[in-house]
């Protein structure tokens, strides 16, 4: 009786042993897979910035609209500041990281430190804050782990997605959920964001710039927003999106934006009615330029814009938005109504020409400039690399309509400095494709903010 009793123990020990085992084997599910397979290449990014600000002694007295920049020095304050997000690197050989503009955009000094806890300083290779990516790059001496690229226009809704990122600063974090909608629009900071994948997985401060896997670990997006009104709903660029602005940053340092020589207007009441359309269907095109890829394609004045690509043309935001998306050397296919019949036409997209920038910087800021050094009597208020002169200005312009005038000067362009009619013109080029500007404007010792509408 002994020895049966201890056989059948010894059995059944076996038997829960093997069972045990089999159980513990079945836990690695394809999530697990994922995260191990994944987790070496996801980076926790920290930046440290020096924020340096001037007292305004009129705050609160009227005149807040003055810029601290003409104050005395000796009210200037200094503090430091740090930010956290996460970044995923996409090249081990050649240490590049892909992270998010805002993550790195006011950065001094930027850290990156690996799982296995591995800290590297990183280089900004470019950044571009109208798509909200940045590339990062850290020298290594042996090769780094990199993730593996996805397809993010083969997802299905409902699929199962892993987000993993530093959501308040607790690094490597992973969380799940599915795929909750793709091409999904959504407005945040008075701009409407178009494309991006809707998830359920837990995005929270800290993961931007994170990668958003499939289940089989591949990179599908880059998490970068998070829709504030509501719970479990978070936002990712598609990585098939971002492959473009990528190979911009890494090549060129920055976005070279599509061209294709058209002016557009929205289609109002009265054109609508006459052409048998709906109010703000299409768009209208105001002017060809010639020998552009749009004259070469066949699109002439007057045209009525329906499509571009695949988006439906209902107002200028759809018409940028959609050129933002195209690279020079692209095929653009365009939908466009002629005389009541329906066209389907493809260009080729080009790169803005140089030599068209001061026609640009006219028809969207109204302004003829002159560098200072050729103004000299202004020199003795202002350096001569201060800025740009105005030397005309058109009396029906936005800026004319808030008091500008011949003779202020043009100091920046969204905090890009315009020492020279050069670099004010190249700042024109790579502005054209927002919604609004902020203008520096200098007149003799007092310095203006103004918001300009494009």
């Amino acid at each position: 009786m002994g020895r049966k009793f201890r056989l059948t123990a010894a059995i059944a020990w076996t038997l829960l042993f093997i069972t045990g085992s089999a159980a513990a084997f079945e836990r690695e599910n394809a999530v697990v897979r994922a995260v191990k397979q994944v987790s070496p290449a996801v980076v926790n990014i920290s930046t440290e910035y020096e924020v340096s600000y001037r007292v305004n002694p009129f705050s609160g007295l009227g005149m807040d609209e003055f810029f601290s920049d003409f104050f005395d020095q000796r009210l200037e304050r200094r503090q430091k500041q740090n930010s956290l997000g996460s970044g995923v690197i996409i090249d081990g050989r050649r240490g590049l990281i892909l992270t998010n503009a805002h993550v790195i955009v006011k950065s001094g000094r930027v850290n990156a430190v690996l799982n296995d806890g591995r800290e590297f300083t990183a280089e900004i290779i470019g950044a571009d804050p109208e798509s909200d990516l940045a590339v990062l790059q850290i020298k290594s001496e042996q090769p780094l782990p990199a993730i593996a690229m996805g397809d993010s226009d083969d997802l299905f809704i409902g699929e199962t997605v892993i987000a993993i990122g530093n959501p308040f600063g607790f690094s490597h974090t992973v969380t799940t959920g599915v795929i909750s909608a793709v091409n999904r629009s959504f407005k945040a900071d008075e701009r409407v964001y178009h494309d991006f994948i809707q998830t359920d997985a837990s995005i929270n401060p800290g993961n931007s710039g994170g990668p958003l896997l499939n289940i089989n670990g591949e990179l599908i997006g880059i998490n970068t927003a998070i829709y504030r009104n509501a719970e479990g709903i978070g936002f990712a660029i598609p990585i098939n999106k971002a492959g473009k602005v990528i190979s911009d940053l890494i090549t060129y340092g920055n976005v070279i934006h599509a061209w294709i020589g058209l002016r557009i207007q929205n289609v109002d009441q009265r054109l609508a009615t006459y052409l048998n359309l709906s109010p703000g269907q299409g768009l209208a095109v105001q002017s060809v330029e010639p020998d552009s890829p749009a004259d070469r394609a066949g699109i002439r004045d007057g045209d009525i814009l329906l499509s571009l690509g695949a988006r439906k043309m209902a107002g200028k935001s759809d018409y940028k938005d959609m050129m933002r998306q195209y690279r020079e050397g692209e095929i653009i296919p365009i939908r466009a109504l002629r005389n009541g019949k329906e066209l389907s036409l493809s260009v080729r997209a080009g790169r803005f020409p140089e030599s068209l920038a001061p026609k640009l910087a006219q028809q969207l800021f109204g302004v003829r400039v002159v560098d200072i050094a050729e103004k000299h009597r202004f020199q003795a208020v202002i350096p001569a690399d201060a800025g740009v002169i105005i030397l005309e200005i058109d009396p029906q312009s936005a800026l004319a309509g808030v008091g500008v005038k011949p003779g202020d000067v043009i100091r920046k362009i969204n905090e890009i400095p315009t020492p020279d009619s050069a670099s004010f013109y190249q700042a024109v080029v790579k502005n054209r494709w927002k919604d609004s500007v902020v203008v520096l404007l200098q007149r003799g010792t007092q310095g203006y903010n103004i918001t300009l509408k494009l």
